[in-house]
C-alpha cells in the first residue's frame, strides 16, 4: 500500500505530465486515483482488478449493490466492453460523446471483472476532459465513481475530494474547480425503450432530439 497520497497540479505542464505517469503507475498497482472529469471529480481504479474496485467501494463507504461505472478514452474501448449498443446507442454516442452521458448496456460476457452487482450490465461513459482522456488512453477503461463518501455531495475540486477520501487515494490529479456540480445523465439502453435513470448535465430534451421517445421517472431536472 502507498505510504502517502501525492497530488499534482495539472494546470502546470510539468506537474501534469508527472501526475499522469504516476497515476497510471498507481492504477496498475491496484491503487486508487482521483481525477477530474467534465462533470465532477471521480475516484478511479483499474476496472479489471477486483481488489482495486473493492477498495474504491470501501473508500466511498458504498456497497456492491451500487456497481461502479466505467470511463473510457475511446468509443472503440466502449464497444469492447458491451454486448452491443442496441438500436439507439450509436446515435447517442455520435451526438454526445465525449460528454456527460452515461449509457447502461448489456456487458460483454467474455470480460473477467467485478464491478459490483451489475446484473449483466455495465454503465459506460467517455468524459470530455483532457486530463481524464489522457489518463484513460494510457490505462484503458477505469472503474470511476464520484469522488466523495457515500451520501455526501460530489467533490467539485481536489481539496474537497481529499478531505473526504484522504489517504485511501494514492494520487490526486488537480485540474482546478469543476464548472458545475451536476453529474452525468444516465440512460438505460437494456430495455425496449431507452429509460432515464438519473437526470444530469444532459437534458432529456436533447436526448429526445436525437432518439425520439425517452421514458422518464427520474425526478426533476437538476439546477446546479
Amino acid at each position: 500500500m502507498h505510504a502517502v497520497s501525492r497530488r499534482y497540479d495539472c494546470t502546470d505542464t510539468e506537474q501534469r505530465a508527472a501526475g499522469l505517469i504516476e497515476a497510471a503507475s498507481a492504477l496498475r498497482r491496484g491503487e486508487l486515483v482521483v481525477l477530474p472529469t467534465d462533470t465532477v471529480y471521480g475516484i478511479g481504479a483499474d476496472a479489471f482488478t477486483p481488489a482495486a474496485v473493492s477498495a474504491l467501494l470501501e473508500a466511498k463507504g458504498r456497497g456492491r449493490d451500487m456497481p461502479v461505472p466505467v470511463l473510457v478514452g475511446t468509443v472503440r474501448a466502449a464497444n469492447a466492453l458491451v454486448e452491443n449498443l442496441g438500436p439507439y446507442g450509436q446515435d447517442l454516442v455520435d451526438a454526445f460523446w465525449p460528454g456527460p452521458l452515461t449509457l447502461i448496456c448489456g456487458v460483454n460476457r467474455s470480460l473477467s471483472w467485478d464491478l459490483g452487482d451489475a446484473k449483466g450490465t455495465v454503465a459506460v461513459r467517455m468524459p470530455q476532459h483532457p486530463v481524464a482522456i489522457d489518463l484513460l488512453k494510457e490505462t484503458g477503461p477505469l472503474a470511476v465513481s464520484s469522488a466523495n463518501r457515500s451520501g455526501a455531495p460530489p467533490a467539485v475540486d481536489a481539496d474537497d475530494a481529499e478531505k473526504q477520501l484522504g489517504e485511501s487515494v494514492s494520487v490526486y490529479l488537480d485540474a482546478g474547480r469543476c464548472d458545475s456540480d451536476v453529474p452525468s445523465t444516465i440512460l438505460d439502453l437494456t430495455t425496449a425503450v431507452p429509460r432515464l435513470l438519473r437526470r444530469g448535465a444532459l437534458s432529456v430534451e436533447r436526448l429526445r432530439g436525437v432518439i425520439g421517445y425517452v421514458a422518464t421517472d427520474a425526478g426533476p431536472e437538476p439546477t446546479g
